[in-house]
Order: structure tokens, then C-alpha cells, then sequence
């Protein structure tokens, strides 16, 4: 075997060990998401829409609290390559002074904005009732979630990220059980016990989507906590002696913690919002357009979780090279990491080609849908590519902290080509030589902006990891 062949299959084998995990805890995250909206579906419309409509505002906050946290991992991981165990100890402890601090943020707004925009969105009055209280239920375990994100981020600089994929499975087994508990209430629980219930579990008032809230409330608690005993008792962590010593809020360090990780959570954000922005847009061409729109885009979200677990796992690699000062390691890890994800895209890709039909027909069976959401997942094939290019060239970028570039990059991509391209073609097209696309424009706009960003993320790439190499030889 070619030594570079040899070298190649050694590092895509410990990208696989990191990401793997990784993907199953995206996957525990999801299984939250369709918990609530099962159970609240089974209450009626008005619930299910309370939570759905919900979901698109706590969403983003969380994600923008989730990527400015993982600025955490690419520090600790340059450190540990570095040797700097007490300096990750104290960075470590920024981390969760700062996640506390954005977790009681994000509570504040969720508690505060839901009423107001609610009735700028003219939102129904009863879900809009509705969705007040779940987001102001659920706002109280953002600080929990905060708290697990930062050791999380701290634990996967490490090199160690099943803690992830196991905490996210505690998340889920008290996500679904409290979720029953405090929806349906004693007349639920009535209906599976065999005998009469005790008085109090009988006299348990069934709350609805604020139920819901309180149930994902607690599970974001569970996770925190769980996260937390983890850290302090697990063997792993003893060369870093993370709770001997509790460092206070350092502004200096949480200012180098705010540099490296709020781009990231910007470039997350936004990626969130255009999907978001996509869908309102798309609200006005019918019911069957917004329905296939919402199963083709809910399809791919699944096969955009391997690509996207590569590309942190990537964040972890690069940066543990970086840190031991060999910036020529850290560009062929970059790179071949680029190289797996493509691998990974043409799986997905084939998977879409060869399943997307029949998983279509499980959600919908208005053959309408049918046809036109199978018409979107074409397009989505075309992407897969372009997208997990820019998601390990992102990744790859955050392991040399360079997320200030990427932010900007990912805002021109994102909102100037996907969006602002994406909604010419749909509502004007090319003139004369293309008529308005519709709900395919949107798409064609995705694909544009994707590949944008994995352009000019790799020209980014390429020229960074030339200048470290220069740098230090």
C-alpha cells in the first residue's frame, strides 16, 4: 500500500471515531424534536402548531448559543496539542460562565419576544396563547443546555465525544416520559395503568404544549447535570483536574472565548434563519408546494447530519494538530478530511436517489406532494456535494480559529447568492430566458449559494494552511 494511501486510511479512521459519535448524539437531538411533535400532534392542531411555531423561534437562539460555545473546541484542542493543561482548566471555566450567562439570555428572550412577534407573524390567537406558554416553559432549561453545551464543547476539544452521543440518549429517555407526563396528565396516565392511580398522579392536570415545554425544560437539565457528574467523575479527565478549582469570570479570557466562537454562532445563525426565511416565502405558493417543500427539506436534514458531524469532528483533528505545531500535519488532515465528506456525500446522494420515493410515500400520500417533493429531492442530490465541502472546509477553518472569514463568507453564501438569487429565480426568474421557478427557485438558490461558500471556503483553506506552514516551517 502507497505510504500516502496508508496515512490517509489511519486519519479517516480517527474521523470516523470522532464523528460517529457525533452523529449519534445530532440523531438523539432530532429524536427530541419528533417526540414533541408526536405527542403534541395526538392533542390536536392548535397544540401541534403552538409547538411547531415555537420551535422556529427557541430554534435558532439555541443554535446561536450552541456555535458560540464551540469556539471552546478548537481552543481546547490547540491547547491539549500544546500541553497547556491548566490553561484549558481555566478556558474550560470561562466556557460555562459564559454558556450560564447566554442560557439566562435566550430565557429572557424566549420569556419576552414570543407575544410580540407572534402577532407581527399573525399567528392564531389560541396557538399564539399556546406558544407563549411553551416557549416561556421551555426558556427555563436553557441555562441547563448551556451548561451541558460547554462541557461538551470542552470534552469534544479533548478528543472524547461519545459523552455526547451518551448524555444526548439520558436527554431522550427524559425528554419522552416527562413529555407523556405533563402533556396528557393523570387522564393519560390512566390510560395505560391497569388499576386505579394513586390520588396525586390521578389529580396530575394534563398542560398541552406547555407540558411539552416544561418536559424538554427538564430534559435539557438532565443533560447539563448528567454532563457535569460526568466530567467530575470520569478517569479521562483526571490530567486536567477540571473541578479542583473553580476559576472566576476572567473578562480577558472570556473576550478570546467571544472572538473565536460568536462568528460561528453568527454563521450558524444565519444558516438557520434562511431556511426559516425560505419557508415563509414559500407559504404563499399553496398548500401543496409548502407541504412537499417541508418533507423534502425534513428528508435531507437526516443525510445533512453525517457531512456536518464530519466537519466538527474535522474542528477537533486540525486543532489538536495546530496545537503540537505541525501546521503540515494539520493541512493534510484538513484536507483529507475534505475528501471523506465528499466520499460521504455520494453515499447520501445515492441513498436520496435510490430511497427518496418510497419515504416520501410514508409521510403523504396526495400523490401531488408525492410528485413534487421527489422534484425537490432531485435538486437536493445536485447539492449534497457543494454542501459537504463547505460544511469540512467550515470545520476545518474553526480547528486554525479563523471564524471571522467563515462568517462573512457563510452571510455572502447564505443570505446574498441562496437567498436573495433563490428568491429572483422563484418569483421573477432570468427575464426572458427563464420564467418565474416557483418553489424550485428557492432550491436552485440553495444549490447556488452552497457552492459559493464551498469556493470560496476553499480558496480560504488553501491559503491558510499555507500561511501556517510558512509560519512555522
Amino acid at each position: 500500500m502507497p505510504p500516502i494511501l496508508q496515512r490517509s486510511l489511519g486519519e479517516t479512521r480517527r474521523l470516523a471515531l470522532l464523528a460517529l459519535p457525533i452523529l449519534g448524539a445530532q440523531f438523539t437531538q432530532a429524536g427530541m424534536g419528533v417526540a414533541d411533535v408526536m405527542m403534541t400532534g395526538r392533542l390536536g392542531a392548535t397544540d401541534l402548531a403552538a409547538v411547531s411555531v415555537g420551535s422556529s423561534l427557541w430554534m435558532p437562539l439555541m443554535l446561536f448559543m450552541t456555535g458560540t460555545l464551540m469556539g471552546l473546541t478548537p481552543v481546547v484542542g490547540q491547547l491539549l496539542g500544546s500541553g497547556r493543561m491548566r490553561a484549558i482548566r481555566e478556558r474550560t471555566h470561562q466556557g460555562v460562565w459564559l454558556a450560564l450567562g447566554l442560557g439566562v439570555l435566550v430565557a429572557l428572550a424566549l420569556w419576552i419576544l414570543p407575544a410580540p412577534l407572534f402577532r407581527l407573524m399573525d399567528v392564531p390567537g389560541a396557538a399564539a396563547d399556546l406558544g407563549v406558554d411553551y416557549l416561556r416553559a421551555l426558556g427555563l432549561g436553557m441555562p441547563g443546555m448551556g451548561l451541558f453545551l460547554a462541557l461538551r464543547a470542552f470534552s469534544d476539544g479533548l478528543g472524547h465525544t461519545r459523552p455526547a452521543l451518551w448524555i444526548g440518549l439520558v436527554g431522550l429517555g427524559l425528554n419522552v416520559p416527562a413529555n407523556y407526563l405533563l402533556i396528557y396528565g393523570g387522564p393519560g396516565l390512566e390510560a395505560l395503568w391497569p388499576g386505579p392511580l394513586p390520588a396525586p398522579l390521578a389529580g396530575l392536570p394534563a398542560l398541552g404544549a406547555t407540558g411539552c415545554g416544561l418536559a424538554t425544560a427538564l430534559a435539557f437539565w438532565g443533560m447539563g447535570l448528567a454532563m457535569l457528574l460526568y466530567t467530575r467523575r470520569c478517569r479521562v479527565y483526571d490530567t486536567i483536574a477540571l473541578w479542583t478549582r473553580l476559576t472566576p469570570p476572567c473578562p480577558a479570557l472570556l473576550g478570546e472565548l467571544l472572538y473565536v466562537g460568536v462568528p460561528i454562532g453568527v454563521a450558524i445563525f444565519v444558516e438557520v434563519t434562511l431556511f426559516t426565511l425560505i419557508a415563509l416565502l414559500v407559504a404563499n405558493l399553496g398548500e401543496v408546494t409548502v407541504a412537499a417543500h417541508q418533507v423534502a427539506l425534513n428528508l435531507t436534514s437526516f443525510v445533512f447530519m453525517l457531512p456536518l458531524s464530519l466537519g466538527m469532528a474535522l474542528t477537533v483533528r486540525v486543532s489538536h494538530a495546530l496545537g503540537t505545531e505541525q501546521p503540515g500535519t494539520a493541512r493534510f488532515v484538513a484536507w483529507n478530511g475534505v475528501v471523506v465528506s465528499l466520499l460521504a456525500a455520494a453515499c447520501n446522494a445515492l441513498v436520496l436517489t435510490m430511497w427518496a420515493a418510497p419515504v416520501i410515500g410514508l409521510y403523504t400520500h396526495d400523490p401531488q406532494v408525492q410528485q413534487l417533493a421527489v422534484s425537490l429531492i432531485t435538486l437536493a442530490i445536485l447539492f449534497q456535494i457543494s454542501d459537504a465541502l463547505q460544511l469540512s472546509m467550515a470545520g476545518a477553518l474553526r480547528g486554525y480559529k479563523d471564524t471571522r472569514v467563515l462568517m462573512g463568507i457563510t452571510l455572502l453564501a447564505y443570505w446574498g447568492v441562496g437567498l436573495v438569487g433563490g428568491h429572483r429565480l422563484a418569483t421573477r426568474g432570468l427575464g426572458s430566458l427563464l420564467p418565474p421557478l416557483g418553489v424550485h427557485g428557492y432550491w436552485l438558490g440553495l444549490i447556488c449559494g452552497l457552492t459559493v461558500a464551498a469556493l470560496l471556503l476553499g480558496v480560504r483553506l488553501q491559503r491558510l494552511s499555507h500561511r501556517w506552514q510558512d509560519a512555522l516551517g
